[in-house]
């Protein structure tokens, strides 16, 4: 089964940016889809963004406008580029990747706080 793992999450102002990374052990390039989930504190798990392997992305409401998805297929690495965070943003992001299986990172903290 692919690793998964997330980088790039911390403390951030309102209003300010963060990029995540999701660095993959495998070629991203075999999975039907790959994407971001997040979950607050009392929350269920939502989706961010997703990207399939065309490149059709899905967005969660909440993020459209404000947050995009991009891949490096050399670096296997998939990017959550987040501007505009909002307190409401703070969760645990987590990478996904569809394939024949389902894989998940074990999440990086983003806490968007003054």
């Amino acid at each position: 089964q692919v690793q998964l793992v997330e980088s790039g999450g911390g403390l951030v102002q309102p209003g300010g940016s963060l990029r995540l990374s999701c660095a993959a052990s495998g070629s991203i390039f075999s999975f039907n889809a790959m994407g971001w989930y997040r979950q607050a504190p009392g929350k269920e798990r939502e989706l961010v963004l997703l990207i399939t392997r065309g490149g059709i992305t899905n967005y969660g409401d909440s993020v459209k406008g404000r947050f995009t998805i991009s891949r490096d297929f050399v670096k296997n690495t998939v990017y959550l580029q987040m501007n505009s965070l909002k307190p409401e943003d703070t969760a645990v992001y987590y990478c996904k990747a569809i394939g024949a299986s389902t894989s998940w990172g074990k999440g990086t903290l983003v806490t968007v706080s003054s």
